[in-house]
């Protein structure tokens, strides 16, 4: 690794994160808001709401629905162990794209099958299980590249930004809509929330597909130099 210079500084206020991250990369900042809104909303519209689906369209007694929660808990945790490996290996925009469009895809299987009455409490836990193990693996990257494509004095504010926006979009707005349409009592209305949850999360995936950064097995301070670097001519006197 090559050496750097740092330039002593005061503390970086809000106001020079915001103007680093939307000014001096516009499309990076694009990319987190895509990656975090999308598993926002898929996250908390699933997980706050799979009781509801439980008890309403199957049946399950409220007192044994939370059981359910196991095997997707489950999934959540095999994902990332199991895949997260190939993020290095294959890469990070790869993974990310291909893991974001792939439970994209799922969650609309899912939620046409559920729709056509083809599924049971059972069997739709198992593929909320597989649509969130792949989830789980990118969303999980997707912390990982906010702390990688930012200068390294404003990473651990980037996170916290763009999980903040994220939240707010997705994470807020994913309960209301499917708890609204959970009470219409209609599998198509619900429908109606699995594709919108898919569509952010194989959008989000695209994006990731062409603006991505491919940030495996580099420097850290080649993919975003530190703001507060010294030019080569400073450094050298």
């Amino acid at each position: 690794a090559r050496p750097l210079t740092i330039r002593p500084r005061g503390a970086i206020g809000f106001v020079l994160v915001a103007r680093t991250m939307f000014s001096l990369y516009p499309k990076r900042s694009l990319l987190c808001f895509s990656l975090f809104t999308g598993q926002a909303f898929l996250y908390n519209a699933i997980f706050f709401t799979y009781v509801l689906v439980l008890t309403t369209f199957y049946n399950v007694p409220s007192g044994s629905a939370p059981l359910y929660l196991i095997p997707f808990a489950i999934g959540n945790f095999l994902g990332p162990a199991l895949l997260g490996p190939l993020f290095d290996s294959v890469g990070r925009r790869k993974m990310i794209a291909g893991t974001y469009i792939l439970s994209g895809l799922l969650l609309a299987l899912t939620g046409a099958l559920f729709a056509e009455g083809l599924l049971t409490a059972l069997t739709q836990t198992i593929a909320w299980m597989i649509v969130f193990f792949f989830a789980s693996a990118g969303a999980s990257a997707a912390y990982l590249t906010a702390s990688e494509i930012f200068p390294m004095e404003i990473r651990a504010m980037a996170i916290a930004f763009f999980f903040a926006i994220g939240t707010a979009v997705g994470g807020i707005s994913g309960p209301l809509v499917f708890g609204n349409l959970i009470e219409t009592g209609l599998t198509s209305e619900v429908l109606t929330g699995y594709l919108l949850g898919a569509a952010l999360m194989i959008a989000a995936g695209l994006v990731e597909a062409i603006i991505g950064v491919d940030a495996e097995r580099r420097s850290l301070e080649d993919i975003a130099p530190p703001l507060t670097q010294a030019s080569p001519d400073a450094s050298a006197g």
